[in-house]
């Protein structure tokens, strides 16, 4: 499809191959940073603005503790018992406030991270769960699968990790400025002896801290690279394993029935054996950087202690001053080192936001194959007359692949059309229907004025109350107490009436049979006028299929029937047939019957429905009197 889509465009092809891709911060700055301008921008403009205040505070306490350490010490070095025990206490007041500013640095910094995970996922939702993208994007090709866990995992890791990354920075570069002063003001006389030799080196011990930390972060880096790609290789296997598991558990009831436990069991191994081996890579990756940072940690100690060492033992400096310079390196080349110490948080945030960015792309690139309203797309239009019309409709796979090619039919309202053949096909059908299949060129009219109910294989049922999962997917109340116990006692639920306030997952508590008959049982609530029906009757005896079908004849007599069925039965109760047959050159061929169907023996008088719904109101009214 994307090759068409090139030979299509003519000469830009060639240009669009020459642009340079965006990069990955500006990617993720487009996608994420407009929570600072959305309808929560002035919370979370407050919050940002009140992050930075304190964490400009928390560079206060390292700088404190500087001064306090050289009066410290030369207080030690002095014997003076009264500026020591007057120390102490300034120490008591300086740990006091560090405590205050830093759980308020706390609390508001996960408020903001809260807020902006909360806006990031309500966004990326929106955009997944829209008019079937989130059935649509399966057939994209890129790296989106398992959208479970990059909306509620990787959105979480990239909004966190983003915030402490971004105050960890932030806090470095104040502690770098702050103390790159003060080392300047101890590094003394510009000139420094070297094996015998003047050299004039203003600030040098600021320039030794420079090269110590470039030559650190060089190495971390050249190092820590593999790491980000062991950790992207990583998060990938183990989503992988948990939707196995995931998956595994909601078909317990399939895999039990059949015994494939062992199966699964295997299945499970080896995606393990993937993830044990996506582990071991990242082991790998993080034993070098480890051995590097542990090693030069431990350097960074002793190192500016041994550097100004000379000048203290010549008696250029003091005791105290002495300190306050190694703890002022320290801190320096701590700020500088930001790259080495965050290198881990960052290769997990960066392969996170890798995977949110995968599922925006593909959740893009979607909206904008669908808005093309050019040769290969279906276009979808509500007509002016009660009529559902294909006009030269050719349906395709995702791969331009073509399945139906130049349907023209008018189906009007109150007509019964039964379509059986190919099921893939008449599947595909329906979801063009729906607007879930744009794949394909043509036009489709839809009729006015309609209300259109779809009902699949097997109705979605919400864990929730029985309540919700009938009324959906209009909301619990929607319904009254009366109307929903008409509804299931009309498809022969009578047994679950007292069960409407009971949370369950009802997928797993009632029969695929009894499934279906509640999905006849949210037909009758929402009365529409156009019902396109997908073998919502397979899992019926032919009894209950038979009974489903007269049940619908009886309730909807004026509306338009479209079932997909191929049972033979199901003739009886619709006077035309479209068969849609797989040609040897693969494409779908669909022929058009039209048939008066023979009259059935209906068990079901017209309106069981209201029937039921008025003798509940008139036992209700009984009781009330």
């Amino acid at each position: 499809m994307e090759a068409s889509q090139t030979e299509n465009n003519g000469s830009s092809g060639p240009q669009l191959a020459e642009a340079k891709p965006p990069s990955f911060l500006r990617r993720f700055l487009t996608l994420a940073m407009p929570y600072w301008r959305s309808d929560e921008k002035w919370k979370a403009r407050g919050l940002t603005l009140t992050l930075v205040l304190l964490t400009v505070a928390q560079v206060v306490t390292p700088i404190l503790m500087n001064l306090w350490s050289e009066n410290l010490f030369d207080a030690l070095e002095q014997h003076l018992m009264r500026r020591f025990l007057f120390l102490v206490a300034v120490f008591v007041v300086i740990i006091l406030a560090n405590l205050a500013v830093t759980t308020t640095h706390l609390a508001v910094k996960r408020r903001l991270q809260l807020g902006w995970r909360r806006w990031l996922t309500r966004h990326v939702l929106d955009d997944w769960m829209t008019t079937g993208r989130h059935y649509q994007v399966t057939h994209m090709p890129g790296d989106h699968d398992n959208p479970d866990g990059r909306i509620a995992e990787d959105i979480r890791i990239a909004t966190e990790s983003a915030i402490n990354l971004a105050h960890s920075l932030f806090y470095c570069l104040l502690l770098l400025v702050s103390f790159t002063k003060i080392l300047w003001s101890l590094s003394g006389p510009g000139q420094v002896t070297i094996a015998g030799i003047d050299i004039y080196i203003p600030g040098h011990l600021v320039w030794v801290a420079l090269v110590y930390a470039a030559i650190g972060t060089s190495v971390a880096m050249w190092l820590g690279h593999p790491l980000v790609r062991a950790v992207n290789n990583r998060q990938t296997h183990e989503a992988n394993f948990r939707f196995g598991l995931v998956h595994a558990r909601e078909k317990s009831e399939a895999i039990a029935l059949i015994r494939g436990e062992k199966d699964e069991r295997r299945r499970f191994s080896d995606l393990f054996v993937e993830v044990a081996v996506a582990w071991r890579r990242q082991t790998s990756a993080l034993l070098h950087i480890t051995m590097f940072t542990s090693t030069w940690s431990v350097l960074s100690t002793a190192f500016p202690i041994l550097v100004a060492a000379p000048r203290y033992i010549s008696g250029s400096i003091s005791l105290g001053v002495l300190m306050q310079t190694a703890q002022a390196f320290q801190q320096m080349e701590g700020a500088l080192s930001w790259p080495i110490d965050n290198l881990g948080l960052g290769a997990e945030w960066k392969a996170s936001v890798e995977r949110v960015l995968g599922l925006h792309d593909a959740l893009t690139r979607l909206e904008e194959e669908v808005a093309d309203a050019e040769e290969h797309r279906i276009t979808i239009a509500t007509g002016d007359r009660p009529v559902l019309a294909f006009q030269d409709l050719s349906v395709h796979d995702p791969d331009n692949k073509v399945v139906i090619s130049d349907f023209s039919a008018d189906i009007a309202l109150g007509e019964r059309v039964l379509i059986s053949g190919d099921p893939g096909a008449a599947v595909k059908l329906f979801k063009v229907v729906a607007q879930l299949w744009p794949w394909g060129h043509g036009r489709v009219e839809l009729p006015n004025d309609a209300t259109i109910f779809f009902m699949p294989q097997r109705p979605y049922l919400p864990i929730g109350t029985l309540r919700g999962a009938i009324s959906y997917p209009a909301g619990p109340d929607a319904f009254s107490n009366d109307e929903l116990a008409a509804a299931l006692k009309s498809v022969g639920l009578d047994h679950l009436v007292e069960r409407l306030e009971d949370t369950q997952a009802w997928e797993k508590v009632v029969t695929a049979g009894d499934q279906q008959r509640l999905g006849y049982s949210r037909l009758l609530l929402h009365r529409p006028n156009w019902i396109f029906i997908q073998e919502a009757t397979n899992a019926l005896d032919p009894e209950g299929e038979e009974d489903m079908m007269r049940l619908v004849q009886a309730e909807f007599p004026q509306a338009t029937i479209l079932t997909v069925g191929y049972h033979a039965s199901l003739e009886a109760y619709h006077q035309r047939k479209l068969v849609l047959v797989r040609a040897p050159d693969g494409l779908v061929l669909i022929t058009d019957r039209r048939r008066v169907p023979r009259p059935s023996k209906s068990k079901v008088g017209p309106g069981r429905f209201y029937s039921q719904l008025l003798k509940l109101l008139g036992q209700t009214s009984g009781e009330t009197t």
